[in-house]
C-alpha cells in the first residue's frame, strides 16, 4: 500500500509537460525574419571551426541566433529568411537554423546530395 507523500509524487511527475524547445516560433514549423547581424562563432571544446551565424529578428518579435547551414551565403543586414527550429549541438544558444532557397537566402550552388536541406534544385 502506497503513502501518500508517494501517492502525491507520482502525480507530481505524471502532470510534467514537454518541454518546448523553440520558444521563439510560437508553435508554428516555420517563421520569417529579418537579419540584424551576421557574424561568425567558433564551436565549444573537441570542435574547431568557424561557424556562420545570424542575428534574426522573427515576426514574433523575438530575436534569436540562426544557423546558416551550407558551403558560402548571401546574408547581409536586412536580408528576409525563414527559421526553422533545429539546435547546433556544438553552438550553445542557438537554437533555430536559416532555410535556403526561401526568400532572399539562396541555395547552395552545385549541390549534388542532400538536396533538400540546402534548397538546390535536380537538374
Amino acid at each position: 500500500m502506497p503513502s501518500i507523500n508517494q501517492l502525491l509524487y507520482k502525480q507530481s511527475r505524471q502532470k510534467k509537460f514537454k518541454k518546448n524547445k523553440t520558444p521563439a516560433l510560437a508553435k508554428k514549423p516555420q517563421v520569417k525574419g529579418i537579419c540584424v547581424k551576421v557574424f561568425t562563432r567558433s564551436p565549444k571544446k573537441p570542435n574547431s571551426a568557424i561557424r556562420k551565424v545570424a542575428k534574426v529578428k522573427l515576426s514574433t518579435k523575438k530575436v534569436v541566433e540562426c544557423y546558416i547551414p551550407g558551403i558560402g551565403h548571401n546574408l547581409r543586414q536586412f536580408s528576409s529568411v525563414l527559421v526553422r527550429g533545429g539546435r547546433v549541438p556544438d553552438l550553445p544558444g542557438v537554437k533555430y537554423k536559416c532555410i535556403r532557397g526561401k526568400y532572399d537566402f539562396i541555395c547552395v550552388p552545385g549541390r549534388k546530395t542532400a538536396r533538400s536541406k540546402y534548397g538546390t534544385r535536380r537538374k
